[in-house]
């Protein structure tokens, strides 16, 4: 296994050293895992080291605006049938937080690695994957990741003449038009719920038809592929035509789609989709996400969406009115300083809620909901917003920094 075959050179032995001594150190201090940290200080010490660790390992990318800490995490679970598995499970997905997961998986088979959009065509060249899983490219950060074409041009010029098999959702046409570069590439049919990023051909600037499920470019004949794999409702289509049964305990369509394209990229490896969904019931929640916690005698459940596409896919899992919701946005670093992509959220799909905004752009978001006509209250803190709450569990729903707020807040 890896690590065996092929021992890692002295100055790689030392970086991996001083990286997890410096990340011991800082989870010391309460600074958080450590990974990044000291990912950064053994990269530095050694910068060929994250194609050292990939080396013998049986290396799967999952990349994607949303959904791609979850679709890791179930991929991971539906590979450990075929061996044991290192990955990123925390979310660290760029260079130095992939570094850091790598280093701690000496005996693992597989490599199953979530990797930021901006970074997937690096991390590519790095690690020589067998499989690249491309879900969707919506827009996020608006500050960081202006436009959303840049990065399916990024994706498409770093996957040209690929030796992975690329496993793409063939519903999101920037992500057909990025995949299409590649000579391996498996497509499945996911679905897309939002669309709004995805209106003019990627291929050509032409307007896209999208006539039912269907989409294509009427100018340069740019159009869906034909999937091999498909969700159903609530089973996977295999390429035989198989139905597979989706049993999952993470909740929403989102979810099964994520699970369909696992299953794809565990048939990659030879685990049969039967073994791979069954293995991804036991998933309950990712990095907090979903998790329903117990917080001044109210349940709430922690739910994460971090720009249009998320917050569309999660209005749609919340309990029906008039169950209470809490709503948190901030705009640091990590979630992007830009809060215009607000305006692209239809918040009328929280009609009948009694809705609770905190976070530290509250105002913001106060503003954009007086504008859908909602009715809600301005709260300064999480306490306060549970106080004032109407009985029964409360959905809470909170982007990237706020959601971190908020599972500190509760003790998660």
């Amino acid at each position: 296994m890896a690590g065996n075959s092929d021992p890692l050179t002295p100055r790689a032995k030392l970086a991996v050293t001083a990286g997890k001594a410096v990340a011991a150190a800082s989870r010391a201090a309460g600074r958080g895992s450590g990974s990044v940290i000291g990912g950064r200080v053994a990269l530095k010490l050694d910068p060929d080291l994250l194609a050292r660790l990939a080396q013998n390992l049986d290396v799967v990318l999952v990349s994607a605006t949303n959904g791609k800490t979850t679709t890791t995490r179930l991929i991971a679970e539906a590979l450990r049938a075929a061996g044991e598995v290192v990955s990123n499970a925390l979310g660290a997905n760029m260079p130095a937080g992939i570094t850091s997961a790598l280093a701690g998986g000496s005996e693992a088979k597989f490599g199953v690695i979530e990797v930021d959009e901006k970074y997937l065509a690096g991390v590519a060249r790095d690690t020589d994957p067998k499989c690249i899983a491309l879900l969707n490219l919506s827009r996020d950060q608006l500050d960081r990741a202006a436009e959303t074409r840049m990065l399916a041009e990024n994706w498409r010029e770093g996957l040209a003449g690929s030796k992975a098999v690329v496993v793409a959702n063939c519903d999101d046409p920037l992500v057909v038009w990025a995949a299409s570069s590649s000579p391996n590439v498996i497509w499945v049919a996911a679905g897309q719920m939002w669309k709004d990023d995805a209106w003019s051909c990627p291929s050509c600037g032409g307007v896209m038809q999208r006539p039912g499920d269907d989409w294509f470019c009427g100018e340069c004949g740019f159009r869906r592929p034909t999937p091999t794999w498909a969700l159903s409702g609530d089973h996977v289509l295999d390429p035989h035509g198989s139905a597979w049964p989706i049993h999952l305990q993470l909740p929403g369509r989102a979810n099964k789609a994520n699970a369909a394209s696992s299953a794809a990229v565990a048939a990659v490896f030879g685990v049969p989709p039967q073994v791979a969904l069954e293995r991804m019931y036991q998933v309950q929640a990712v990095a907090g996400r979903y998790d329903v916690v117990q917080f001044e005698g109210r349940d709430l459940r922690l739910l994460l969406a971090k720009n249009p596409a998320g917050w569309l896919e999660t209005f749609s899992l919340i309990d029906p009115p008039p169950t209470p919701v809490i709503l948190s946005v901030n705009a640091r670093g990590a979630d992007g300083t830009d809060t215009s992509w607000l305006w692209d959220v239809d918040y009328t799909r929280l009609t009948g809620h009694p809705i609770f905004v905190i976070g530290d752009r509250k105002l913001d978001l106060a503003v954009r909901l007086e504008v859908a006509n909602q009715h809600f209250q301005v709260c300064d803190n999480l306490d306060q917003a549970v106080q004032m709450a109407p009985p029964g569990r409360i959905e809470v729903i909170a982007n990237y920094t706020a959601f971190q707020d908020l599972r500190r807040r509760v003790g998660n």
